[in-house]
Protein backbone atom coordinates (compact mmCIF):
# COMPACT_ATOMS: atom_id res chain seq x y z
CA UNK A 1 0.00 0.00 0.00
CA UNK A 2 1.39 3.30 -0.96
CA UNK A 3 1.66 5.40 2.21
CA UNK A 4 0.93 9.59 2.04
CA UNK A 5 4.65 9.61 3.48
CA UNK A 6 5.81 7.82 0.16
CA UNK A 7 3.40 9.52 -2.15
CA UNK A 8 5.00 13.01 -0.56
CA UNK A 9 8.11 12.05 -1.22
CA UNK A 10 7.59 11.09 -5.24
CA UNK A 11 6.12 14.86 -5.68
CA UNK A 12 8.75 16.38 -3.68
CA UNK A 13 11.15 14.20 -6.08
CA UNK A 14 9.00 15.40 -9.10
CA UNK A 15 9.64 19.09 -8.36
CA UNK A 16 13.54 18.68 -7.46
CA UNK A 17 13.70 17.33 -11.00
CA UNK A 18 11.83 19.98 -12.53
CA UNK A 19 13.54 22.57 -10.84
CA UNK A 20 16.96 21.58 -11.78
CA UNK A 21 18.77 24.06 -13.18
CA UNK A 22 19.94 23.72 -17.25
CA UNK A 23 23.31 25.10 -18.42
CA UNK A 24 21.03 27.35 -20.15
CA UNK A 25 19.14 28.68 -17.35
CA UNK A 26 20.23 31.56 -15.84
CA UNK A 27 17.34 31.89 -13.09
CA UNK A 28 15.63 28.43 -11.39
CA UNK A 29 12.11 28.87 -10.10
CA UNK A 30 11.86 25.48 -7.36
CA UNK A 31 8.58 26.91 -5.82
CA UNK A 32 5.64 26.81 -8.15
CA UNK A 33 3.50 29.01 -5.57
CA UNK A 34 6.27 31.51 -5.76
CA UNK A 35 5.95 32.11 -9.77
CA UNK A 36 2.25 32.32 -9.53
CA UNK A 37 2.49 35.20 -6.69
CA UNK A 38 5.37 37.14 -8.56
CA UNK A 39 3.16 37.21 -11.68
CA UNK A 40 0.13 37.92 -9.45
CA UNK A 41 2.20 40.72 -8.40
CA UNK A 42 3.49 42.21 -11.03
CA UNK A 43 -0.07 42.04 -12.64
CA UNK A 44 -1.77 43.98 -9.59
CA UNK A 45 0.94 46.79 -10.63
CA UNK A 46 -0.99 46.93 -14.30
CA UNK A 47 -4.53 47.50 -12.20
CA UNK A 48 -2.53 50.26 -9.98
CA UNK A 49 -0.04 52.02 -12.38
CA UNK A 50 -1.40 52.01 -15.51
CA UNK A 51 -3.40 54.96 -17.25
CA UNK A 52 -2.09 54.54 -20.65
CA UNK A 53 -1.57 51.93 -23.46
CA UNK A 54 1.78 52.34 -23.66
CA UNK A 55 1.85 52.20 -19.38
CA UNK A 56 0.05 49.19 -19.51
CA UNK A 57 2.38 47.59 -22.40
CA UNK A 58 5.24 48.77 -20.03
CA UNK A 59 4.17 47.07 -17.02
CA UNK A 60 3.01 43.90 -18.86
CA UNK A 61 6.97 42.96 -19.56
CA UNK A 62 7.36 42.82 -16.42
CA UNK A 63 4.93 39.87 -16.32
CA UNK A 64 6.32 38.65 -19.41
CA UNK A 65 9.87 38.29 -17.73
CA UNK A 66 8.90 36.42 -14.71
CA UNK A 67 6.38 34.14 -16.68
CA UNK A 68 9.66 33.67 -18.98
CA UNK A 69 11.93 32.78 -16.15
CA UNK A 70 9.38 30.05 -14.93
CA UNK A 71 8.27 28.72 -17.79
CA UNK A 72 11.01 26.19 -18.02
CA UNK A 73 9.82 24.74 -15.03
CA UNK A 74 6.45 23.72 -15.95
CA UNK A 75 7.89 22.05 -19.48
CA UNK A 76 9.69 19.87 -16.95
CA UNK A 77 7.15 18.84 -14.28
CA UNK A 78 5.08 18.24 -17.56
CA UNK A 79 7.57 15.72 -18.98
CA UNK A 80 7.27 13.74 -16.11
CA UNK A 81 4.98 10.45 -16.03
CA UNK A 82 6.02 7.96 -14.10
CA UNK A 83 3.99 9.59 -11.35
CA UNK A 84 1.12 7.09 -9.19
CA UNK A 85 -2.30 8.31 -9.56
CA UNK A 86 -2.45 10.44 -6.09
CA UNK A 87 0.60 11.87 -6.68
CA UNK A 88 -0.09 12.78 -10.42
CA UNK A 89 -2.99 14.75 -9.28
CA UNK A 90 -0.47 17.23 -7.55
CA UNK A 91 1.48 17.34 -10.49
CA UNK A 92 -1.87 18.30 -12.48
CA UNK A 93 -2.57 20.68 -10.17
CA UNK A 94 0.32 22.66 -10.32
CA UNK A 95 0.22 22.62 -13.99
CA UNK A 96 -3.32 23.62 -14.48
CA UNK A 97 -1.96 26.93 -12.54
CA UNK A 98 0.83 27.14 -14.84
CA UNK A 99 -1.99 27.01 -17.75
CA UNK A 100 -3.72 29.46 -16.12
CA UNK A 101 -0.87 31.77 -16.50
CA UNK A 102 0.15 31.11 -19.57
CA UNK A 103 -3.43 32.27 -20.83
CA UNK A 104 -3.10 35.20 -18.94
CA UNK A 105 0.22 36.43 -20.39
CA UNK A 106 -0.33 35.12 -24.32
CA UNK A 107 -3.83 36.45 -24.07
CA UNK A 108 -3.73 39.77 -22.53
CA UNK A 109 -0.20 40.31 -24.56
CA UNK A 110 -2.05 39.98 -27.75
CA UNK A 111 -4.66 42.19 -26.28
CA UNK A 112 -2.17 45.24 -25.70
CA UNK A 113 -1.68 44.89 -29.67
CA UNK A 114 -5.36 44.79 -30.32
CA UNK A 115 -6.89 48.21 -30.89
CA UNK A 116 -10.27 47.49 -30.42
CA UNK A 117 -9.08 48.05 -26.58
CA UNK A 118 -9.01 51.22 -24.67
CA UNK A 119 -6.04 52.08 -22.31
CA UNK A 120 -9.28 51.61 -19.47
CA UNK A 121 -10.58 48.60 -20.63
CA UNK A 122 -7.58 46.65 -20.74
CA UNK A 123 -6.61 47.86 -16.81
CA UNK A 124 -10.44 46.29 -16.06
CA UNK A 125 -9.41 43.13 -18.45
CA UNK A 126 -6.41 43.19 -16.15
CA UNK A 127 -8.35 43.32 -12.92
CA UNK A 128 -10.61 40.81 -13.67
CA UNK A 129 -7.53 38.27 -14.69
CA UNK A 130 -5.95 39.47 -11.37
CA UNK A 131 -9.12 38.37 -9.56
CA UNK A 132 -8.70 35.00 -11.10
CA UNK A 133 -4.89 34.60 -10.74
CA UNK A 134 -5.27 35.11 -7.57
CA UNK A 135 -7.66 32.65 -6.62
CA UNK A 136 -5.67 30.05 -8.54
CA UNK A 137 -2.47 31.33 -6.81
CA UNK A 138 -4.07 30.68 -3.21
CA UNK A 139 -5.23 27.68 -3.49
CA UNK A 140 -1.41 26.30 -5.19
CA UNK A 141 -0.32 27.73 -1.76
CA UNK A 142 -2.80 25.49 -0.09
CA UNK A 143 -1.41 22.64 -2.16
CA UNK A 144 2.31 23.70 -1.17
CA UNK A 145 1.05 23.22 2.51
CA UNK A 146 -0.44 20.32 2.29
CA UNK A 147 2.21 18.55 0.51
CA UNK A 148 5.65 20.01 2.29
CA UNK A 149 3.82 20.22 6.06
CA UNK A 150 5.17 17.41 8.25
CA UNK A 151 2.19 18.00 10.65
CA UNK A 152 0.90 14.49 12.16
CA UNK A 153 -2.63 16.60 12.47
CA UNK A 154 -4.52 15.49 9.19
CA UNK A 155 -5.08 11.79 8.51
CA UNK A 156 -3.30 10.42 4.47
CA UNK A 157 -7.24 10.47 3.86
CA UNK A 158 -7.45 13.84 4.79
CA UNK A 159 -4.92 15.03 3.29
CA UNK A 160 -6.08 13.39 -0.17
CA UNK A 161 -9.62 15.20 0.24
CA UNK A 162 -8.00 18.30 0.40
CA UNK A 163 -5.85 17.69 -2.57
CA UNK A 164 -8.93 16.23 -4.48
CA UNK A 165 -10.91 19.17 -3.59
CA UNK A 166 -8.04 22.09 -4.57
CA UNK A 167 -7.31 20.25 -8.24
CA UNK A 168 -11.49 20.36 -8.40
CA UNK A 169 -11.03 24.15 -7.46
CA UNK A 170 -8.74 25.02 -9.86
CA UNK A 171 -9.86 23.46 -12.72
CA UNK A 172 -12.78 25.78 -12.04
CA UNK A 173 -10.32 28.51 -12.18
CA UNK A 174 -8.89 27.25 -15.51
CA UNK A 175 -12.68 27.08 -16.81
CA UNK A 176 -13.49 30.24 -16.34
CA UNK A 177 -9.82 31.77 -16.73
CA UNK A 178 -10.83 30.44 -20.45
CA UNK A 179 -13.94 31.87 -20.11
CA UNK A 180 -13.18 35.12 -19.71
CA UNK A 181 -10.54 35.09 -22.38
CA UNK A 182 -13.16 33.90 -24.83
CA UNK A 183 -15.41 36.56 -23.94
CA UNK A 184 -13.04 39.52 -24.34
CA UNK A 185 -11.36 38.53 -27.94
CA UNK A 186 -15.45 37.81 -28.52
CA UNK A 187 -15.90 41.31 -27.90
CA UNK A 188 -12.68 42.59 -30.23
CA UNK A 189 -14.01 40.30 -32.84
CA UNK A 190 -17.71 41.90 -32.43
CA UNK A 191 -16.24 45.18 -33.15
CA UNK A 192 -13.94 44.48 -35.47
CA UNK A 193 -16.80 42.87 -37.96
CA UNK A 194 -18.26 46.80 -37.68
CA UNK A 195 -14.91 48.18 -38.83
CA UNK A 196 -14.24 45.36 -42.00
CA UNK A 197 -10.97 44.23 -39.93
CA UNK A 198 -12.35 40.62 -38.52
CA UNK A 199 -8.99 38.73 -40.78
CA UNK A 200 -6.53 41.20 -38.67
CA UNK A 201 -8.21 40.48 -35.34
CA UNK A 202 -8.33 36.14 -35.90
CA UNK A 203 -4.72 36.63 -37.40
CA UNK A 204 -3.74 38.57 -34.14
CA UNK A 205 -5.14 35.54 -31.56
CA UNK A 206 -3.28 32.62 -33.02
CA UNK A 207 -3.52 29.92 -35.47
CA UNK A 208 -6.67 28.25 -35.93
CA UNK A 209 -5.39 25.40 -33.41
CA UNK A 210 -4.81 28.16 -30.65
CA UNK A 211 -7.93 30.12 -31.11
CA UNK A 212 -10.69 29.84 -27.89
CA UNK A 213 -13.79 30.93 -30.30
Amino acid sequence: MITMKKILFMVSAAIMLASAPSAKAQFVVTDPANLASGILNSANEIIQTSSTVSNVVKNFKEVEKVYKQGKEYYDKLQAINNLVKDARKVQQTVLLVGDVLEMYVQNFGRMLNDPNFSARELTAIAKGYSALLGESTELLKELKQIVTSSSLSLSDKERMDIIDRVYKEVKEYHSLVRYYTNKNISVSILRAKKQNSTKRVLELYGTPNQKYW
